[in-house]
């Protein structure tokens, strides 16, 4: 059967009948993309008479909405039947008033409609055959059988759908009996293994027909304007088209505007001039950098020199800086080059993370540098008298310290 939702996809409140309830488990996802950290929700599945809440299907997601006040977390359709997933049960045979989330449904009908229509046009005016698409978040993608879709078609499919949104044209729903002629002179990728009852066909006056079980808008000037933003590689031999209609445009300006807005105050020049001062920018920090690196290495040098040459350096030397890198310290240990002394350096935030080495006799170093990690709570690894590598409680090289100190006095001991 059609749902009250395809037969009237403006329809926002109604009444109907609880036909069922029974015990169902939902998964929800936290944002993550780990499917083990979905949680899991106990509650009901409500079979209704009939609903004004869409399941999901045909690439669009579902509704949300209430019932009795009672939100409704999902919508799925099984068989001819939708199961709206609630956490509190509802008596079979009451009489319940279903009110739909109208900003959400909208939205799906604007994307959806949208989806037609440019799939529509690119294949008439160049062939470019639908695969899939996806009803996001944020956009929408359309996923064409080409391994490419050139600038100057795009241009041309974007002007070509805003001129028939402009156009007022109808979209108009049918529903046919499977047995209708009518059914293949319909475009269409097949119908679900479990449909039942009439298949719906989805008219764009002049343009298309298609058959399909989401909701959609009743004229194309309910879609107000469709930006294309570009293309992105898609699967092997496809390229994906990505989208906004209607409201999500307007969004998407405001959200540009303010960004807008934001970079005229910070780069102190009209929206025609922010590339070129981000160049300038970009140029100037590239240059500060060199610098800057130029700056580290002259002192890298110094510091190095300075600590060899300290008559009290006795057989362990160390040092630690907040702004040095692992170059830094490569150099201090090259320059100083002392084989009978310990060289212990760390750079980085000195009560947090950072990087470390330590340098001198190979045997020492090799025998050292695993327990200075494991002090540092960090990993390295070590060659030829040098052991270096990542640290997370820099806040404990006075530990590493009484260790390397403890070592050199057992040498002395046994001296």
């Amino acid at each position: 059967m059609a749902f009250r939702c395809q037969r009237d996809s403006y329809a926002r409140e109604f009444s109907t009948t609880v036909l069922s309830c029974r015990p169902a488990e939902l998964l929800i996802d936290d944002g993550s993309g780990n499917h083990k950290n979905k949680e899991k929700l106990s509650g009901y599945h409500v079979v209704l008479e009939d609903t004004l809440l869409f399941p999901e299907g045909g690439g669009q997601p579902d509704d949300r909405g209430s019932i009795d006040n009672i939100p409704v977390l999902r919508v799925t359709r099984r068989g001819s039947e939708a199961d709206h997933f609630l956490l509190t049960p509802l008596a079979p045979g009451s009489q319940v008033q279903v009110q739909l989330d109208w900003e959400r449904r909208f939205d799906h009908m604007q994307q959806h409609s949208g989806q037609h229509l440019i799939t529509a046009v690119a294949d008439h005016l160049f062939g470019l055959k639908t695969t899939s698409w996806e009803l996001g978040r944020c956009r929408s993608t359309i996923e064409l059988d080409s391994p490419m879709v050139l600038p100057e078609q795009i241009v041309a499919i974007e002007q070509s759908v805003n001129e028939k949104i402009r156009s007022r044209l109808p979209v108009i729903v049918k529903e046919l009996s499977p047995d209708d002629p009518e059914v293949e002179k319909v475009r269409g990728r097949g119908l679900p293994d479990d449909h039942a009852g009439p298949i719906r066909v989805i008219t764009i006056e002049g343009v298309d027909s298609n058959m399909c079980c989401g909701t959609h808008v009743g004229n194309l000037s309910d879609l107000q304007v469709i930006k294309i933003l570009g293309t992105e590689k898609g699967k092997k031999n496809k390229t994906n088209i990505v989208f906004l209609t209607g409201n999500r445009v307007l969004k998407w300006m405001e959200r540009s505007h303010g960004s807008q807005k934001a970079l005229t105050s910070l780069l102190k020049c009209g929206v025609e001039e922010h590339a070129e001062a981000v160049q300038k920018l970009q140029n100037s920090a590239k240059l500060l950098q060199k610098n800057n690196l130029n700056l580290l290495r002259d002192l890298a040098v110094l510091t190095a020199h300075s600590l060899r040459d300290s008559p009290d350096r006795g057989g362990m030397i160390v040092l630690h800086r907040k702004d040095g890198d692992s170059e830094f310290m490569n150099i201090i240990a090259n320059e100083i080059g002392i084989e009978d002394t310990l060289l212990f350096l760390t750079v980085g935030d000195e009560k947090g993370a950072g990087l470390f080495l330590l340098a001198g006799p190979i045997e020492a170093v090799d025998m050292l540098g695993p327990r200075v990690a494991e002090l540092l709570q960090g990993k390295g690894a070590g060659k030829k008298g040098c052991f270096q590598g990542k640290a997370t409680k820099l806040s404990r090289r006075v530990e590493v310290q009484a260790l390397l100190q403890d070592y050199l006095s057992s040498q002395s001991a046994e001296e």
